[in-house]
């Protein structure tokens, strides 16, 4: 949910006044930097300092501070922690993915392909037999870039009758002869 008076929704990070500067220390996240500013509201809170002092010492509007102490006052402080992300969880777990795995790298071939050439019907085919879940096509690319750490790769086009020596010779002995001309 966007609360328009938050200052992070307008790309204004927080910097807590007690970060020490020059520390070794790596920066802190978006996440983590909104985290610390709702830490240190409780902490105010706990104070009994009031809405507008918090509001000016952790650089958000009042209205951020009254809805942070709605929740602080109904679940306590652990109800202003960070949350995991949601979402849908996927539809393949750690075991499946490594038999999944397991069964792309003995090739397109080892499958029944002519080609040993991976597209996504034929990875989505494979995942299907392997694990019995069907993937779209968006679902098999985030698999294979994602959780697989596979990369697209386009084979070169070349006539598989292509001769490298005669390709050389020509270019030696054929092409300054037209270069001339007559």
């Amino acid at each position: 949910m966007w609360w328009p008076c938050e200052w992070e929704a307008f790309g204004v990070a927080y910097q807590p006044s007690s970060s020490a500067a020059g520390s070794s220390l790596p920066p802190l996240s978006r996440p983590q930097l909104a985290e610390a500013r709702r830490v240190r509201a409780v902490e105010l809170l706990e104070e009994g300092a009031s809405n507008a002092e918090i509001a000016r010492a952790v650089g958000v509007c009042a209205e951020s501070v009254r809805r942070w102490r709605r929740v602080w006052e109904q679940d306590g402080a652990p109800g202003l922690r960070r949350r995991s992300a949601t979402g849908r969880p996927p539809k393949l777990d750690d075991a499946q993915v490594e038999r999944v795995r397991a069964a792309l790298e003995q090739g397109a071939q080892a499958h029944g392909f002519e080609a040993d050439l991976w597209t996504l019907e034929r990875v989505g085919t494979v995942v299907e037999k392997t694990t019995g879940v069907a993937l779209s096509r968006a679902s098999v690319w985030r698999l294979l870039t994602g959780r697989l750490g596979w990369s697209l790769q386009r084979p070169e086009r070349r006539a598989v009758e292509r001769d490298e020596s005669e390709i050389a010779r020509w270019i030696a002995h054929e092409w300054p002869r037209i270069e001339k001309g007559p």
